[in-house]
Protein backbone atom coordinates (compact mmCIF):
# COMPACT_ATOMS: atom_id res chain seq x y z
CA UNK A 1 0.00 0.00 0.00
CA UNK A 2 1.43 3.28 -0.96
CA UNK A 3 0.89 6.26 0.71
CA UNK A 4 0.65 10.04 -0.08
CA UNK A 5 4.47 10.86 1.22
CA UNK A 6 5.68 7.99 -1.17
CA UNK A 7 4.90 9.53 -4.25
CA UNK A 8 3.84 13.43 -3.70
CA UNK A 9 6.51 16.17 -4.43
CA UNK A 10 8.08 18.21 -1.41
CA UNK A 11 9.25 21.47 -0.96
CA UNK A 12 6.39 23.30 -2.38
CA UNK A 13 6.57 26.87 -3.45
CA UNK A 14 3.52 28.66 -1.92
CA UNK A 15 2.48 32.56 -1.83
CA UNK A 16 0.54 34.83 0.80
CA UNK A 17 -2.33 35.42 0.60
CA UNK A 18 -1.30 39.56 0.65
CA UNK A 19 1.24 38.80 -2.56
CA UNK A 20 -0.31 39.85 -5.82
CA UNK A 21 -1.80 38.69 -8.92
CA UNK A 22 0.54 39.53 -11.14
CA UNK A 23 3.32 38.02 -9.30
CA UNK A 24 1.63 34.59 -8.86
CA UNK A 25 1.50 34.62 -12.81
CA UNK A 26 4.95 35.18 -12.77
CA UNK A 27 5.80 32.46 -10.50
CA UNK A 28 3.50 29.91 -12.34
CA UNK A 29 5.44 30.57 -15.16
CA UNK A 30 8.86 30.21 -13.81
CA UNK A 31 7.62 26.64 -12.32
CA UNK A 32 5.71 26.20 -15.26
CA UNK A 33 2.52 25.01 -12.96
CA UNK A 34 -1.12 25.87 -12.41
CA UNK A 35 -1.50 26.28 -9.30
CA UNK A 36 0.48 27.55 -6.18
CA UNK A 37 -0.56 26.96 -2.61
CA UNK A 38 -1.39 29.91 -0.32
CA UNK A 39 0.17 30.07 3.53
CA UNK A 40 0.21 32.28 5.77
CA UNK A 41 3.43 31.09 7.60
CA UNK A 42 3.73 27.75 6.69
CA UNK A 43 -0.21 27.08 7.23
CA UNK A 44 -2.34 26.01 3.96
CA UNK A 45 -5.24 28.96 4.02
CA UNK A 46 -5.95 28.59 -0.16
CA UNK A 47 -5.29 27.52 -3.37
CA UNK A 48 -4.94 29.82 -6.41
CA UNK A 49 -4.93 28.66 -9.95
CA UNK A 50 -3.94 30.23 -13.12
CA UNK A 51 -7.86 29.94 -14.25
CA UNK A 52 -9.09 31.84 -10.95
CA UNK A 53 -6.08 34.32 -12.05
CA UNK A 54 -7.82 34.89 -15.29
CA UNK A 55 -11.02 34.37 -15.17
CA UNK A 56 -12.22 35.62 -11.35
CA UNK A 57 -9.65 38.22 -11.80
CA UNK A 58 -10.89 39.42 -15.17
CA UNK A 59 -14.36 39.17 -14.95
CA UNK A 60 -14.42 41.38 -11.26
CA UNK A 61 -11.74 44.05 -13.40
CA UNK A 62 -9.11 43.07 -11.15
CA UNK A 63 -5.74 44.88 -11.71
CA UNK A 64 -2.96 42.18 -11.41
CA UNK A 65 -0.61 44.48 -10.40
CA UNK A 66 -1.98 45.64 -7.20
CA UNK A 67 -4.46 42.90 -6.59
CA UNK A 68 -4.24 39.93 -4.13
CA UNK A 69 -4.31 36.67 -4.15
CA UNK A 70 -6.75 36.34 -1.44
CA UNK A 71 -9.26 38.23 -3.53
CA UNK A 72 -9.46 35.50 -5.91
CA UNK A 73 -7.89 32.30 -4.41
CA UNK A 74 -10.22 29.29 -3.13
CA UNK A 75 -10.22 29.32 0.59
CA UNK A 76 -12.08 25.45 1.04
CA UNK A 77 -9.52 23.40 -0.57
CA UNK A 78 -9.55 19.40 -0.01
CA UNK A 79 -6.12 18.20 1.37
CA UNK A 80 -4.31 14.69 2.09
CA UNK A 81 -2.33 13.90 4.49
CA UNK A 82 1.35 12.36 4.09
CA UNK A 83 -0.21 8.92 5.43
CA UNK A 84 -2.96 8.91 3.62
CA UNK A 85 -3.31 5.61 1.42
CA UNK A 86 -2.32 7.05 -2.26
CA UNK A 87 -5.37 4.96 -4.35
CA UNK A 88 -7.96 6.58 -1.87
CA UNK A 89 -6.53 9.72 -2.53
CA UNK A 90 -6.69 8.92 -6.52
CA UNK A 91 -10.45 8.52 -5.66
CA UNK A 92 -11.14 11.64 -3.86
CA UNK A 93 -9.40 13.12 -6.27
CA UNK A 94 -11.28 11.67 -9.72
CA UNK A 95 -14.87 12.27 -8.04
CA UNK A 96 -14.06 15.74 -7.56
CA UNK A 97 -12.21 16.01 -10.91
CA UNK A 98 -9.09 17.78 -9.43
CA UNK A 99 -5.69 17.18 -10.80
CA UNK A 100 -3.56 18.46 -7.43
CA UNK A 101 -4.19 18.07 -3.80
CA UNK A 102 -2.12 20.04 -1.41
CA UNK A 103 -0.61 17.93 1.03
CA UNK A 104 -1.04 19.10 4.86
CA UNK A 105 -0.14 18.18 8.79
CA UNK A 106 -1.78 17.68 11.60
CA UNK A 107 -1.67 21.54 12.20
CA UNK A 108 -2.65 22.04 8.23
CA UNK A 109 0.76 23.21 7.83
CA UNK A 110 1.83 22.79 3.75
CA UNK A 111 4.41 19.58 3.68
CA UNK A 112 4.10 19.01 0.31
CA UNK A 113 1.56 18.54 -2.97
CA UNK A 114 0.29 15.67 -4.85
CA UNK A 115 -0.33 15.58 -8.65
CA UNK A 116 -1.54 13.67 -11.46
CA UNK A 117 1.92 13.49 -12.91
CA UNK A 118 3.46 12.51 -9.76
CA UNK A 119 0.76 9.33 -9.32
CA UNK A 120 0.97 7.98 -12.74
CA UNK A 121 5.20 8.38 -12.74
CA UNK A 122 5.59 6.15 -9.65
CA UNK A 123 2.39 4.04 -10.37
CA UNK A 124 3.52 0.41 -11.75
CA UNK A 125 2.61 0.71 -15.54
CA UNK A 126 0.45 -2.84 -15.44
CA UNK A 127 -2.01 -0.59 -12.79
CA UNK A 128 -5.38 -0.24 -14.62
CA UNK A 129 -7.09 1.36 -11.79
CA UNK A 130 -4.61 3.88 -11.68
CA UNK A 131 -4.88 4.31 -15.27
CA UNK A 132 -8.63 4.23 -15.02
CA UNK A 133 -8.71 6.74 -12.24
CA UNK A 134 -6.43 9.30 -14.24
CA UNK A 135 -8.38 8.66 -17.12
CA UNK A 136 -11.68 9.80 -14.76
CA UNK A 137 -10.11 12.98 -13.47
CA UNK A 138 -9.43 13.96 -17.14
CA UNK A 139 -12.83 13.61 -18.36
CA UNK A 140 -14.02 17.26 -18.81
CA UNK A 141 -16.97 18.66 -16.19
CA UNK A 142 -19.90 19.42 -18.14
CA UNK A 143 -19.78 23.47 -19.12
CA UNK A 144 -21.85 25.29 -16.36
CA UNK A 145 -23.60 27.20 -18.83
CA UNK A 146 -27.36 27.96 -17.18
CA UNK A 147 -29.20 30.45 -20.20
CA UNK A 148 -32.10 30.95 -22.03
CA UNK A 149 -33.13 27.47 -23.27
CA UNK A 150 -31.50 25.33 -21.17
Amino acid sequence: MATVQDVMTREVRHMAPQDRLADAARLMDELNVGVVPVCEGERLVGMVTDRDIVVRGLARDLDPRSSTLSEVMSGHVRTARPDDDVDEVLSEMANAQIRRMPVVDADERLVGILTLGDIAAKSPEDDSDVAASLGEISTPAEPDLAGPGR
